[in-house]
């Protein structure tokens, strides 16, 4: 379920002092309940990365990867350290001095930091630095869940307007079927409580 900007900015995260120029660009409740202590499992799951994205979005990132490759958006001269620099530049030392979770699997995602409540992780190409932030929330009703937000930096006027043009198809295609395999994916992680 999408959620309100407030639903990340009105909480105290560490994110916000390290990508305050960064634009907030969607907020997602995740459907992935749980106790006060399973962060670490749902950072675990988003990097393992558990298969691709199914159906029209799946066929969607394969396209944006391919014209990736053809156009050179993500060729490593168009990422971290080289066009812009890595937001570990920026970390306070309490941050930088500990683990910052686990690396990637198949995205092109560089862990940030981890604390008990969020986590963070990067990435940069032709079109956008962009951070994944995850955080551990009180779900309302006793238990917890995770929350995602996307936050972009735009390169220059060609970003924004890739940006712009994604819109569409990331509120239609790609979102809902995230969801629906973040939360595949949860459910086959938990013991059954029955």
């Amino acid at each position: 379920m999408k959620l309100p900007d407030t639903s990340h900015t009105s909480r105290p995260w560490r994110i916000h002092e390290i990508a305050h120029d960064f634009r907030l660009e969607d907020v997602w409740a995740l459907p992935t309940p749980g106790g006060p202590d399973d962060l670490p499992k749902l950072v675990e799951q988003m990097a393992s990365g558990g298969g691709g994205l199914p159906g029209v979005a799946g066929v969607l990132f394969g396209i944006r990867w391919k014209l990736g490759k053809l156009l050179g958006w993500d060729r490593k001269g168009a990422g971290l350290g080289v066009r812009v620099p890595t937001l570990r530049d920026r970390l306070p030392d309490d941050l930088r001095d500990r683990p910052h979770g686990p690396d990637f699997r198949s995205l092109p995602f560089r862990p940030l930091y981890m604390t008990g409540d969020e986590w963070a992780a990067e990435l940069a190409n032709r079109t956008v630095h962009g951070v994944m932030h995850i955080g551990w929330v009180p779900d309302g009703s006793g238990g917890y869940r995770g929350q995602m937000a996307v936050l972009v930096k735009p390169n220059g006027l060609f970003g924004k307007l890739y940006m712009a043009a994604i819109l569409p198809f990331r509120y239609v295609f790609v979102y809902p079927a995230l969801m629906r395999l973040i939360g595949r994916g949860w459910r086959t992680r938990q013991p059954s409580t029955g």
